[in-house]
């Protein structure tokens, strides 16, 4: 079969590996129909994050079950189903606890070793206590709503449910990437009734509105500090979605956070400093977050997708072909594609 790997630095290549095989009785195997590229993988793709030459990439997809293990009681073959971006065994103390991205018997895809999601099949471990099935009556049209429930709509619902966002809120979302637009969905979702969307690209704006922004902030650094400080009264946001990583959308947050107030931040850090526990300490600011434990949100947030009352899928402005991916990378890599769904066929 074909599937995404990379090699270095901007170096993405469509190469044959092995088919995905059933090797435990609690694997499934699933075609892909659709994947996506995420803002994490370009950290990879940048050199920031090292990768070995021709590991596999892509962790965020949705297929149909092809091949089933013979302990595997949840899914049969043939069933749409959705892979949050680990798998998990969904029984140890962490799985039943929500905390799925610390399964003692969990991994990530791409990792060594593993498939990845941008390819034409995966092999599944611990299918019971990863996969959420779709019912099959579930409508084509919201295939790309779907994918977005692997990762980046869990992931800003989770920067939300760690600023703690609740009805009444003020929130204040930092950078415009997809989990950021997915964090103003999901606090819009929580009932926050001011949301601040920072980002200076007015199609990503305009997105932002369509989830439920009621304010738009073009400014960055001290600027945008003193831009939504005016705007709160001098006080500031009372939750802080921080969906960046970097050192200046940290400093933007901390600027933009009201004493007593939370940031829940699910950016990956990269090349960070400490966080600064004596402010954090003086002005009474919880933080919350972290890596997102999407299979925990999965079953809610679907069922609020086949409602009708949440559609994330309009983070997606650009398909590619699998023999296309590198094309994929690269428009996400100079901005010119939000985020871009992978088709194998």
């Amino acid at each position: 079969m074909r599937a995404t790997t990379i090699y270095g630095t901007r170096d993405i290549r469509v190469e044959e590996v092995p088919d995905a095989a059933l090797q435990e009785a609690t694997d499934v195997v699933v075609r892909v129909e659709l994947a996506c590229i995420c803002g994490s993988d370009l950290w990879a793709y940048r050199g920031v994050a090292k990768r070995e030459g021709g590991q596999r990439i892509g962790h965020e997809f949705l297929g149909i079950v092809e091949e089933v293990g013979s302990e595997v009681r949840s899914v049969q073959a043939g069933d749409r189903v959705i892979a949050p971006f680990v798998w998990s065994d969904g029984t140890c103390a962490y799985c039943q606890a929500g905390l799925q991205t610390s399964c003692r018997s969990g991994g990530f895809w791409g990792s060594k070793g593993s498939d990845g999601g941008q390819g034409e099949a995966v092999r599944v471990p611990q299918a019971d206590g990863t996969l959420v099935r779709v019912p099959a009556d579930a409508p084509a049209a919201l295939l790309p709503a779907f994918l977005s429930l692997s990762d980046v709509m869990g992931t800003g619902h989770h920067a939300a449910m760690g600023a703690g966002v609740g009805p009444g809120s003020t929130v204040a979302v930092v950078g415009d990437g997809a989990v950021g637009l997915c964090g103003v969905l999901a606090a819009k979702r929580l009932g926050a009734e001011r949301i601040i969307a920072m980002g200076r690209h007015e199609d990503r704006a305009k997105i932002a509105r369509l989830f439920g922004a009621t304010d738009q902030v073009s400014e960055r650094g001290e600027a945008a500090i003193e831009r939504i400080k005016e705007m709160t009264g001098g006080l500031g946001a009372s939750a802080v979605l921080e969906c960046v990583g970097t050192e200046q959308s940290w400093e933007t947050a901390m600027g933009i956070v009201r004493d007593g107030g939370r940031i829940g931040y699910v950016g990956v850090p990269h090349e960070m400093p400490g966080l600064p526990l004596g402010k954090l300490f003086g002005r009474n600011i919880a933080i919350g977050g972290g890596v997102a434990p999407a299979r925990a949100y999965l079953p809610e947030l679907l069922a609020d997708v086949l409602a009708g009352r949440i559609d994330p899928g309009p983070v997606f402005d650009r398909t590619v072909s699998l023999d296309d991916v590198a094309l994929g990378y690269q428009a996400m890599d100079e901005r010119t594609a939000l985020k871009v769904i992978v088709q194998p066929s």
